[in-house]
């Protein structure tokens, strides 16, 4: 295999990113730079301050959103375009809408940029699809055996159920999701027959985004006018940074709720200080991460943010090349601790 002998690899790690040096390209850089191919919106993903960004067409509205007037371009999935005679496509990732991963080959050589991913499929973003090649860039948010999700219609029952219990005690439902994805998908899924939901601004304003993406139910936003009185036994969707604001206030008397995939951890909720958590990610767990890899019939892999050092020692008793790089990616802790949906809510 090319992956041999090659002394140079074709993506390798440095200061600013994932940089592809035969196309002068970088994936993901969380440094400015003149070109940056971008696998989805999260902020440690897209930010702000290169020259130029390429995208899934889908995430051009969403990365507008959050970073302004950019130069940015959109790609269909598996459509191939060229850089310096390197053969770049997009494909889904299943991480939330608008979401990638970037396939790159050069001299018959072929590496794959999963940036973020998950193999369920939640009925909103486009499906995940494996992708052949010799090297997989895999983040490991969840590479633990002891995250094992489950079905996400059973989470979203369980949901609906303490909605409709709250309800019948008099109590607002507060429910604590990151304003892009993670807000859409437990939008998709909330039964509207058991109430109006109503959003936080930050929310609001990134669904008025997704929408032509997407069919969901219609929310309400909260706004200063808003009375106590029209909240009451609602549901409330909110980013994670709005717990313990003085703007949950209004909702009193109220139980809290978070979905996240590190609710799998008792300690995660009470450091939370919710009521009730909701184990549902928007990444792999660890029967997900190993099956993508095996699908993709990689002998090398290399692990980024999450578990890796367990999970590349893990692959290389299995027979990988695997090893560890460092990035400034942060998984779904970034979707728990963000300020940045904050910035949205105006």
């Amino acid at each position: 295999m090319p992956l041999k002998n090659q002394k140079k690899p074709l993506l390798c790690f440095d200061k600013k990113g994932i940089y592809c040096e035969p196309a002068g390209v970088y994936l993901d850089p969380w440094k400015p730079v003149d070109k940056a191919i971008i696998t989805h919106g999260h902020a440690d993903h897209s930010r702000w301050g290169h020259k130029q960004y390429i995208t899934h067409h889908t995430n051009v509205p969403i990365i507008k959103h959050r970073l302004g007037e950019i130069e940015v371009s959109g790609k269909e999935y598996g459509e191939t375009f060229v850089i310096n005679n390197v053969k770049f496509s997009l494909f889904p990732a299943g991480h939330i809408i608008g979401s990638s991963q970037v396939r790159v080959e050069h001299k018959g050589e072929v590496w794959v940029f999963s940036g973020d991913y998950k193999t369920e499929d939640d009925g909103l973003a486009v499906p995940y699809e494996p992708v052949k090649c010799d090297a997989f860039i895999t983040e490991c948010t969840f590479g633990l055996p002891a995250f094992k999700w489950l079905p996400q219609e059973q989470v979203m029952n369980d949901i609906n159920t303490w909605w409709q219990q709250n309800q019948s005690e008099g109590k607002t439902s507060v429910l604590f999701g990151y304003s892009l994805g993670k807000a859409q998908r437990l939008l998709k899924f909330l039964d509207p027959s058991i109430g109006k939901i109503f959003t936080h601004g930050a929310i609001e304003n990134m669904t008025d985004v997704v929408r032509p993406f997407a069919d969901l139910p219609e929310t309400i936003r909260i706004t200063r006018e808003t009375k106590k009185e029209e909240i009451k036994g609602r549901m409330v969707l909110a980013p994670p940074s709005a717990h313990g604001s003085t703007w949950i206030r209004k909702m009193v008397p109220f139980e809290t709720g978070m979905a996240s995939g590190w609710m799998a951890f008792r300690g995660a909720r009470r450091r939370r200080a919710v009521d009730r958590g909701f184990v549902l990610s928007d990444h792999c767990d660890w029967q997900g991460l190993l099956a993508s890899i095996k699908a993709t019939g990689c002998e090398r892999v290399i692990c980024t943010h999450g578990y890796s050092e367990i999970f590349s020692r893990f692959l290389n008793e299995q027979g990988y090349d695997a090893r560890t790089a460092e990035t400034q990616y942060e998984g779904e802790l970034a979707e728990m601790n963000s300020k940045s949906e904050e910035n949205d809510e105006n």
